[in-house]
C-alpha cells in the first residue's frame, strides 16, 4: 500500500503549468460577473469546472504511467486523485441537476474528444508545441463563461455565446502570443526589423482580429461600447513582444507576465462589460 507521501505528490494533485490556470479562471469570473448575480447553482458550476480542470494533472499522470514514460509508483496516487476529483465534479453536477441547471451539462460534452485527444498525444509522447490542440482546449475551457452567465442570469440568452467567443478569442492570441515569445528566446541575436515582424505576424494577426471585432461589435451595439479596451491592452503587448524580443528569458518569466497581461485582460473585461 502507498504510504500518504507518495498519495499527497503535489506533482500529480495540482497542474503544474501554472499559466494554464488562468484559461479556467478568466471566463468562469466573466462569465459570473456578467450574470449578475451570484448563487448556489453558480457555486456548483464552480466546483465542478475546478474539479473537471485539477482531475486533468492525474489522468495525464497515469497515461504516462503506463505509457512507460513515468514510473508505475505513480499509479496509486493518480488513482486516488481521479476518484477524489471524479466524486467532488460528480456531486457538483447534481448540485446542478437539483437546482434546475441540467442544460448547462450539455457544454461539457465538446471536452470529453478533446480531453481525449490529448492523452492520446501524452501517451505517443507528442503533446508538446500543439499549439492547435491548446487553442481548442482553450475553447473548450472557455464554455465556463457562458454557463456561468445563464445560471446568473437564471435563463438563457444568446449574449452567452458572444461571451463564450470573446473569452476564447482572447486564449487563443494569448497562446500564441508565448509561443512567439518561447521561440525569441532561443535566438542567438537581436533579429532584423523585418524578421521579428514575420516572426510575430501570426501572433498580432491574432490580437489584431480580436480588437476589430470587439471594436466592431461595441459601434454595432450587439456588445458594450468599450469592451474593446482589454482586447486593446491585448494588442498592445503584442506589439511590444514583436519589438522586444524575449531573447534568453526564462519560460517561467514568459509565464509570469502573460499570466500578468491576462488577468488585466480580465479585470478589464469585467468593468467593460458592465459599462
Amino acid at each position: 500500500m502507498a504510504d500518504s507521501k507518495s498519495i499527497f505528490n503535489r506533482h500529480i494533485a495540482i497542474p503544474q503549468d501554472h499559466g494554464s490556470w488562468v484559461f479556467i479562471f478568466s471566463p468562469l469570473l466573466i462569465g459570473l460577473f456578467a450574470g449578475g448575480r451570484f448563487t448556489l447553482a453558480s457555486l456548483f458550476l464552480v466546483i465542478a469546472a475546478m474539479a473537471a480542470f485539477m482531475s486533468r494533472q492525474p489522468v495525464t499522470a497515469a497515461v504516462k504511467a503506463y505509457a512507460g514514460r513515468r514510473p508505475r509508483t505513480d499509479l496509486p496516487a493518480a488513482r486516488f486523485w481521479i476518484v477524489v476529483y471524479g466524486i467532488i465534479a460528480l456531486a457538483a453536477l447534481g448540485g446542478l441537476v437539483w437546482t434546475g441547471n441540467s442544460t448547462v451539462l450539455l457544454l461539457a460534452v465538446p471536452g470529453l474528444p478533446v480531453f481525449a485527444w490529448h492523452l492520446y498525444l501524452v501517451g505517443r509522447r507528442a503533446e508538446r508545441k500543439q499549439a492547435g490542440v491548446e487553442i481548442v482546449a482553450t475553447g473548450v475551457l472557455s464554455l465556463a463563461a457562458p454557463a456561468a452567465y445563464w445560471i446568473g442570469r437564471g435563463e438563457y440568452n444568446p449574449l452567452g455565446w458572444a461571451l463564450w467567443l470573446l473569452a476564447w478569442l482572447q486564449s487563443a492570441a494569448s497562446i500564441v502570443h508565448a509561443y512567439m515569445r518561447l521561440e525569441q528566446r532561443i535566438l542567438p541575436e537581436v533579429p532584423s526589423r523585418p524578421e521579428r515582424w514575420k516572426m510575430g505576424r501570426r501572433a498580432l494577426l491574432y490580437t489584431s482580429f480580436n480588437l476589430a471585432l470587439s471594436l466592431a461589435g461595441g459601434l454595432g451595439g450587439i456588445l458594450p461600447i468599450f469592451i474593446f479596451a482589454p482586447y486593446l491592452l491585448q494588442w498592445l503587448e503584442t506589439l511590444w513582444g514583436i519589438t522586444h524580443p524575449a531573447i534568453g528569458v526564462k519560460p517561467r518569466r514568459i509565464g509570469l507576465r502573460q499570466l500578468l497581461v491576462s488577468t488585466l485582460f480580465t479585470l478589464l473585461f469585467i468593468l467593460t462589460w458592465r459599462l
